[in-house]
């Protein structure tokens, strides 16, 4: 009886059981009060980018922007080209380790700010100006504040400190068939003593850099056709903080040829500067008719205003009246030079003497005089001589200099015109006569006889 009920509650029991499973499969179980269980989620990552992955996704002007800012500040010395290099992330990665940041080798946005802050504030500090060179057509870029003194004339051009502690050399000059590499090696030599730490030579370019005398010095050149244009920059040991991340910026920026130049002169000067000839004592005055074009008002200092009365265009001599002067002292331009070497007296732009207004002589030749025509003039005399008075070693007058619009681009194979030239002095009486100026009663003292002429243009 005992073994029949005990298989009784067994049957019960599977039933109940199994009815009760039954229900649990059909009635999802209560979740209330329960606590829920932990579910570890393991995340998928990319790949790490690389700072040169980042830096190629830029743009092609944010990296030369980036790579000019970092040579700003000193951390960048290669060339500002937009190309991503080892050298560049490592700069990154410089500038972020002197911030007490984290070496990346991707700036944040906030670390980009102060970068491009600091580099413009350097910029600032030394007067970085991008200048177009009026006898060359190139362009550069100028410390403006580190070398305020310029000099110039048709062979380039020279920005100096007021100590000529820095110094800025833009030349030009022809050569026979030139190639990258004859040209570094000829510089290597000249001037005598250059020690050379550095040189690169492309198709196209060459870098040289090292010591020359007490100073450091490094030099770009190039050229197009026959002609070369070098780009110097000397500067003393003790500037070396300051001028090393300049002379980054002015090499990434030298352009010797520019391709969108115009053929033909640079445009006109707002105030341009010549040399004027005072020819007779009741104000009638000689110069140059390009200097005095389109001018709204023309001055001559220490007399004021003067009207242009006449213009040979052929030999490009204007004729100019100073009313109510008093005190001129004309030149005599009777005589006839009888060598061909020369004194040209004139008063240079203002930028090539400091902002001053002096006289000056320099020496140059002709190869012959006479023959009625304009002769060509070398060496050309600075900017400011055109309308300067041309002597020879005796006193006699040779005729009136003038410098001729540069042709800033052209053909590679096209000769250049000469760059000054010397209008013979019975051309100049000629046009006098013509306009009834009679030239007499002056004497050989050129320098009292010239004087400064302003043109003011729109």
């Amino acid at each position: 009886m005992r073994s029949v009920l005990s298989a009784t509650l067994m049957v019960a029991a599977v039933m109940v059981a199994g009815v009760g499973a039954a229900h649990a499969q059909m009635t999802p179980p209560s979740t209330l009060g329960a606590k829920p269980k932990s579910v570890t989620t393991v995340p998928i990552r990319p790949p790490l980018q690389k700072p040169e992955d980042t830096a190629n996704a830029m743009a092609q002007a944010e990296r030369l922007a980036l790579q000019s800012d970092l040579a700003w500040v000193g951390q960048y010395n290669g060339a500002i080209t937009g190309d991503v290099s080892e050298r560049m992330v490592n700069a990154i990665k410089e500038f972020q380790k002197g911030r007490g940041g984290k070496p990346t080798g991707v700036l944040n946005p906030q670390e980009r700010g102060v970068l491009a802050d600091t580099a413009r504030r350097r910029q600032e500090n030394v007067g970085w100006k991008i200048v177009t060179e009026p006898a060359t057509g190139a362009r550069l870029g100028i410390p403006s504040k580190l070398v305020p003194q310029l000099t110039s004339d048709a062979s380039g051009a020279k920005w100096t400190s007021a100590t000529g502690t820095i110094q800025v050399l833009l030349t030009r000059r022809k050569e026979a068939n030139p190639t990258t590499a004859s040209l570094a090696d000829r510089e290597k030599k000249e001037p005598a003593g250059r020690t050379i730490d550095y040189t690169v030579v492309k198709p196209d370019f060459f870098v040289l850099s090292g010591m020359q005398g007490l100073k450091k010095f490094y030099l770009r050149g190039t050229f197009r056709g026959d002609e070369v244009r070098i780009l110097t920059i000397l500067y003393d040991q003790a500037t070396e903080n300051t001028v090393e991340p300049v002379v980054i910026a002015m090499s990434s920026a030298f352009n010797a040829f520019p391709a969108g130049a115009q053929i033909g002169p640079p445009p006109r000067k707002t105030v341009e500067y010549g040399t004027g000839i005072v020819v007779s004592d009741d104000g009638a005055v000689i110069t140059d008719r390009v200097a005095t074009d389109d001018c709204i008002a023309l001055t001559i200092p220490g007399y004021g205003n003067a009207d242009r009365v006449a213009e040979d265009k052929e030999h490009d001599l204007a004729l100019l009246r100073i009313y109510g002067a008093r005190g001129l002292k004309p030149l005599d331009i009777a005589g006839n030079a009888t060598t061909t070497a020369l004194d040209i007296t004139g008063i240079a732009d203002p930028q090539n003497q400091g902002g001053g207004a002096a006289v000056s002589s320099v020496k140059a030749s002709v190869a012959q005089l006479g023959g009625g025509g304009d002769a060509a003039l070398s060496p050309a005399p600075a900017i400011g001589f055109s309308g300067a008075a041309a002597l020879d070693s005796d006193g006699r007058f040779a005729g009136i200099a003038l410098l001729k619009p540069v042709i800033v681009a052209g053909p590679a194979n096209a000769t250049p015109p000469a760059q000054a030239a010397l209008v013979p002095a019975s051309t100049v009486r000629d046009f006098l006569k013509a306009h009834d100026v009679t030239a007499s009663g002056g004497s050989a003292d050129a320098k009292a006889a010239v004087v400064r002429v302003i043109c003011v243009r729109k």
